[in-house]
């Protein structure tokens, strides 16, 4: 979470820039969800679990977001559109992320089994 305005407003012109280099022309998202998600796994896990949970959270939403607008998973795709698909997948990767970050560094699936995390 950005500590004050200016903070909040150089990581807003960096997430366009970003966003722009990389072509996602459109790219809306939860940057409270993000940086709440990654200072919770810096807390629970170690500081370096932060960027690392982000990249995969995104992945696994990018992966699960697709696969919904393509019908791949065996689920009806719905009346959303991509956006609605993405802000879907970001959630639930985040819930799992989250969810792990409970039990810090120790526990989580590899000792409890994997069937409530599938994306």
């Amino acid at each position: 979470m950005p500590a004050n305005d200016d903070e909040a407003q150089i990581l807003d012109q960096w997430s366009h820039r970003l966003a722009n280099a990389l072509q996602l022309l459109d790219l809306d998202f939860d940057r409270e969800l993000i940086l709440d998600l990654a200072g919770e796994s810096a807390r629970s896990v170690t500081h370096a679990a932060a960027p690392i949970t982000a990249l995969m959270v995104g992945y696994a939403a990018g992966l699960a977001a697709g696969a919904r607008n393509t019908g791949t998973t065996g689920t009806a795709t719905g009346s959303g559109g991509p956006k609605e698909a993405s802000a879907a997948a970001v959630a639930q990767a985040a819930a799992v992320a989250f969810r792990l970050c409970e039990d810090g560094a120790d526990g989580g699936p590899s000792s409890k089994g994997w069937a409530d995390t599938a994306q």
